[in-house]
């Protein structure tokens, strides 16, 4: 069946209320996405995978578990120590290992990734990955990794990090430089921040196939709390600030995309905005969203910051991720915003049509962080995303939909 198939009654009948899982009685707990062969098995044609997915902090009290961490000392009002963040979720659901090896954090997710067989993986990257003290002054919340602790993205195989975040500058500009270094020495590619605008601005080239192209472009956007001291300029290090959702930004960002591209390529532009809480996607952003992909040249929008999924759009058959949630972090046992179900963690493997970037498919495998691992969401939390996605999507004119327990697959018109 292609999902893109539009179901009538049924899909209008959607807002609300996920469909039911896929499966029937007798269904596990904690499953697999699917009923058959890998989703690996199940291409229909030529096509480019992807895997995505929100912000993967793996500093301040991941960095503390793996096998070498940081100087825990933090410059925080709440905490002083990254360490008591640890704590902090033991007291919410029981021990958590130190030294852990470098699979560890991704638990479940790194068989799924398997399964599925993506040909390029890019997340972004929202902690400095250095050994500087230079914390930046007046800032709330510093995120650090240490360099040695790299080999976490290598256990996902992770290809590109986008780095045009609110925390990439935490550790000041010698943190920056190193963060940048650090995984280009390692063979990761990065986006979004850079020496100088033109280097921040440049997009990350990811081959695939046979002199097939992904270009990832990441820019930084005012809305999710960056400063401007944070751009990037002729001879100043930064990001690749975006001050307003404008069409002088549509313009910016196509005149970059149009140097760069080149016939066949595919374009995704990995957009870091808007606020941590809450569903609502204004019309200004839908606008913004709409000329990336009808102005600028770009093929698939990625976008994060939200803590928690937000909803998604398919536009002239290409993918909007307004939202995708936070992927890896150690939130875990802070209170506050409980109703959003931010340990609820979504995998997005959006398959891609190889020469004109329209979307064939969208799967999502939905985990929940439980002691700084992700493991398998259950069959009831997988449902309650699903009416969380079907509720905003609708609005959008596409529904996210159970289809097993634990995977959502999309269905647009």
């Amino acid at each position: 069946m292609r999902r893109r198939r539009f179901l009538g009654a049924t899909f209008l009948g959607l807002a609300g209320a996920a469909l039911p899982a896929v499966g029937g009685e007798g269904s596990p707990e904690r499953g697999v996405i699917g009923t058959g062969e890998p989703m690996a098995a199940q291409r229909d044609g030529e096509r480019i995978r992807l895997f995505l997915c929100g912000d993967v902090m793996t500093g301040r009290g991941i960095d503390q578990i793996l096998p070498h961490p940081s100087d825990p000392e933090i410059h925080e009002s709440y905490l002083s120590s990254a360490e008591q963040y640890i704590e902090v979720s033991e007291r919410a659901n029981g021990p958590i290992p130190r030294g852990v090896d470098y699979a560890y954090v991704w638990g479940d997710a790194l068989s799924r990734l398997a399964d599925a067989g993506p040909d390029l993986r890019i997340v972004n990257l929202e902690t400095a990955v250095t050994t500087s003290n230079d914390y930046w002054p007046g800032k709330g919340i510093h995120y650090r990794m240490h360099p040695a602790n790299l080999p976490v993205l290598a256990a996902a195989g992770i290809d590109c990090c986008t780095l045009a975040n609110n925390h990439v500058l935490d550790w000041g500009y010698r943190g920056l430089r190193e963060t940048v270094e650090v995984l280009r020495k390692n063979g990761i590619r990065t986006a979004g921040a850079g020496a100088d605008l033109d280097e921040a601005a440049a997009p990350a080239v990811l081959e695939w196939g046979e002199g097939r192209r992904l270009l990832v472009f990441s820019l930084g956007h005012t809305g999710s709390g960056i400063d401007e001291s944070w751009q990037a300029g002729p001879g100043r290090q930064g990001i690749w600030w975006l001050d307003e959702l404008s069409s002088a930004g549509i313009d910016t960002i196509g005149r970059r995309v149009q140097a760069a591209r080149r016939p066949g390529d595919i374009v995704l532009a990995s957009l870091h905005w808007g606020g941590n809480w809450g569903y609502g996607i204004t019309r200004r952003t839908r606008d913004f969203a709409h000329d990336l992909l009808d102005h600028a040249g770009v093929d698939l929008l990625h976008g994060h910051s939200s803590h928690h999924p937000l909803g998604i759009e398919v536009y002239g058959d290409k993918l909007i991720l307004y939202g995708c949630g936070d992927f890896i972090n150690d939130y875990e046992g802070i209170r506050g915003n409980e109703r959003y179900r931010d340990d609820l963690r979504v995998m997005y493997l959006p398959d891609l049509d190889p020469n004109s970037g329209r979307l064939l498919a969208l799967d999502m495998a939905v985990f929940q962080s439980h002691r700084f691992r992700l493991r398998t969401a259950s069959a009831g939390d997988v449902k309650w995303l699903a009416g969380e996605l079907n509720r905003e999507s609708l609005k959008l004119g596409v529904a996210a939909v159970a289809v097993s327990d634990s995977g959502l697959s999309l269905l647009w018109d």
